[in-house]
Order: C-alpha cells, then structure tokens, then sequence
C-alpha cells in the first residue's frame, strides 16, 4: 500500500531506526510506518529476496541488511552499518523471531529450548547491548523489544515460546533502570491475537502457506475477543512508533498490551452470550449482570 512517496507526518522525522525482522509481518508493517513518519530505517531480516523489494521500494530512505540474529556479530554489524550509512542511531526495535516448537513440556528437547531463547532473548540483549554506544552518542533514544500476551499468562502459546516472552519483558524493565542515565529508553510491546505468518510457520508451513493462514485469521480473529477484529502489523506498528517518538518520552521499563482486549477476561467478562462459569455452580443464586 505504500509507494515510498507518501506525505510524512514527522513523529520521527530524520530519526534512524534499525528494525529487524523486517521483511514481513509486525515488522514489515512498522518499517512502513516509520518511513512515513519520516524515519530512516536499516531493515533487517533473513528473507533476503524480500529484504530486497522493501529496499527498491523505499530507496534513499530504507537499507536492507541480512541479519541471523542468533549470531552477535551480525548484530553489532547492522548497528554499525546505519551509523555508518545514515550517520547515527536513535532506535531499535528488536523484532525478529519464531514461535518454535509446539510440543508439551515433557516432549520438549534441550536443544529446542536453547534455540527459542536465542531467537527470542539472547538476541534481544545482542540488539540492545551494541545499540547502547550508538544511542548514547545521540544524547540517548530507544530500544522496543517485541514480547507477547504467552509472556504474562498462560494459555496463549508453547511453553518454551512463552517463558522466553516473559524474560523478554523483565529484561526491557532491568534494561531501562541500567540505562536511564544515558537517556536510553527501553520498553516491550505485548501483542495478542497479530494476523501474520508466525502462525503457520510454527505449525511447519511453508511461508506461503503461512502467509495464507495469516490471511484467514485476518477474517475470522475477531470472534475471539471484545474488539471484534483480528489484531494488523499496524496496530504494533502504532505502539512502536508512540516508544519511539518523543510523544512516548515518559515511559520506559515497561510493557504495551496491544491485543484487542483478549486479556481482559474469560469470554462470559465480555460476551453476554457467553455461559458464565458462576451461573453453572451457582445456578438461579447468581443474579444477571445488566447491561
């Protein structure tokens, strides 16, 4: 939807932030949006081929870089190179990463769990640990770290997935009391129910097969919660770009549910239709809620 010509608003005009998995999904949808509110973004990801496309689109304004971020030289090399090429840092969204395994607990292999914290951890700390000097050198900025609902409640993906949400959180809040005195920010974002291809890929789809699922529950997500619609790229893509505006100056170590109220409550909480679990045990004793 976006040719790379469209106006900016300026929330984070001439800002450079360095996105990574980038190339499709939350990330894709925050590289458009930064670009139009005026930001210079080093974009990277492992989708070389559309890494590629999202450079030709945007031209002067976006570099594509191949980044395992599993791999901390890698990582430090894309800070470096958007420092290099557009002259300094000022944000990075640390985004990149799997849903892993789908096995219960006592199915799980040791070298699956390892592999699920380094994609979703330890590159979180690589990220964040090489952006530090950058920021610093630019009188501070910000780090946004993309956690998930799995990290505060149960229910809401595998477990190997989930506890590694959670110390994705904790560490956006150890992280910002340590680097405060530098004027560099760091907060996570917890996104629900996100139309997008992560879906399908933990289940083992091709990507273009995921990319489809991503498409059905586009459609169908909304009946499972109060917003009544299936959470977009954009709608985290909103919450990214408020941490790294200066309109999100005032916060950090903390985390940003963006998940159309699907944590509000068991469904009864919102859908009068619903049976509520009390009318069950209770029967006629539980008087009806009114509206």
């Amino acid at each position: 939807k976006n040719s790379g010509s469209t106006a900016m608003v300026g929330r984070v005009k001439d800002k450079v932030i360095v996105v990574t998995g980038a190339a499709s999904g939350i990330g894709l949808g925050t590289v458009e949006r930064l670009i139009e509110e005026g930001a210079f973004v080093l974009a990277a990801d492992i989708q070389d081929e559309k890494g590629a496309n999202l450079e030709a689109r945007f031209k002067d304004r976006l570099i594509y870089r191949h980044c395992d971020v599993t791999d901390e030289a890698q990582v430090k090399a894309i800070l470096d190179d958007a420092a290099s090429h557009f002259g300094g840092v000022d944000g990075l969204f640390n985004n990149a990463g799997s849903a892993g395994i789908m096995s219960p607990l006592e199915e799980v292999e040791s070298k699956d769990w390892k592999a699920i914290f380094d994609i979703l951890v330890t590159s979180v700390f690589y990220g964040t640990k090489h952006a530090v000097p950058h920021l610093a050198k630019r009188g501070g900025g910000s780090v946004v770290n993309t956690a998930s609902i799995a990290g505060l409640e149960a229910g809401w993906g595998p477990i190997a997935y989930s506890t590694a949400k959670a110390a994705v959180i904790h560490f956006s809040k150890v992280a910002a009391a340590q680097l405060c005195a530098k004027n560099i920010r760091v907060n996570a974002i917890c996104p629900g129910l996100i139309a997008t291809s992560i879906f399908g890929t933990a289940l083992g789809m091709p990507r273009e097969q995921a990319d489809q699922l991503a498409a059905l529950i586009a459609h169908q997500g909304g009946a499972a919660q109060p917003i009544g619609r299936a959470g977009q790229p954009n709608d985290i893509a909103e919450a990214v770009l408020l941490l790294m505006s200066d309109a999100g100056s005032f916060m950090t170590g903390t985390h940003l549910v963006v998940d159309g109220g699907i944590t509000v409550g068991p469904r009864h909480a919102w859908d009068p239709a619903a049976p509520s679990p009390m009318a069950s045990i209770f029967g006629d004793a539980v008087p009806t809620p009114q509206g």
